[in-house]
């Protein structure tokens, strides 16, 4: 025997829409400001120095009173020892003459010939100056210009925009019943194909 009933359920359906969350902010306004900052070339030259001591020249030429008291004073102490050496020379040679021989003349010969003349010539000066002389320098130092970039911003303000969830139902659930057996006769004899039970069996 075939089921009289068919039960058919439709499901409920259920669209969901998402919004996500953001933040929006409004732009802003922004200043800048540039300086300038001058650098340069700057040059420092320091030009040869020459040192020239001409003291020693010119006391040369014409001595201090110091210089002229020591040179006398040398001068003075060199003819004392010549004179010492002459006078024991001939100290000698008249301690050791002889009768016939006459020293006197001789000492008088050597004392006039003897010696070189001195006729007071010199160079002068007889000290050249004393020379010297300090390096010379160069400093070259350059400088690029600067620039100076000061930013001013003004305060931007932001919103915040929260999410959303939207849920919408497309279909509502439902139950279907449906009768999917033939027609019910009353009383059953009235069906056509109606067939009497056998009792007897």
């Amino acid at each position: 025997m075939n089921p009289l009933i068919e039960i058919k359920t439709v499901p409920i359906e259920i669209q969901m829409k998402v919004t996500h969350a953001r933040l929006e902010y409004a732009r802003g306004t922004a200043q800048v400001e540039i300086s300038r900052n001058k650098g340069g070339l700057n040059i420092r030259s320091q030009p040869i120095k020459v040192n020239l001591d001409t003291f020693e020249a010119r006391n040369s030429v014409m001595p201090t009173t110091s210089t002229l008291i020591r040179q006398q004073a040398q001068a003075g102490i060199q003819g004392a020892y010549q004179a010492t050496a002459v006078l024991a020379r001939e100290g000698r040679m008249m301690m050791e003459a002889r009768i016939d021989q006459d020293v006197i003349p001789q000492l008088a010969k050597a004392q006039n010939l003897g010696q070189p003349t001195n006729v007071n010539i010199d160079f002068i000066p007889t000290t050249g100056p004393d020379i010297s002389w300090d390096g010379g320098e160069m400093s070259i130092r350059y400088e690029m210009d600067k620039l100076n970039f000061d930013w001013r911003m003004e305060q931007m303000s932001f919103t915040f925009v929260p999410g959303d969830i939207e849920f919408t139902m497309t279909q509502r659930p439902d139950v279907i019943v449906k009768y999917v057996g033939g027609p019910l006769y009353v009383p059953p004899s009235a069906d056509p194909d109606y067939e009497p039970l056998d009792v007897n069996a």
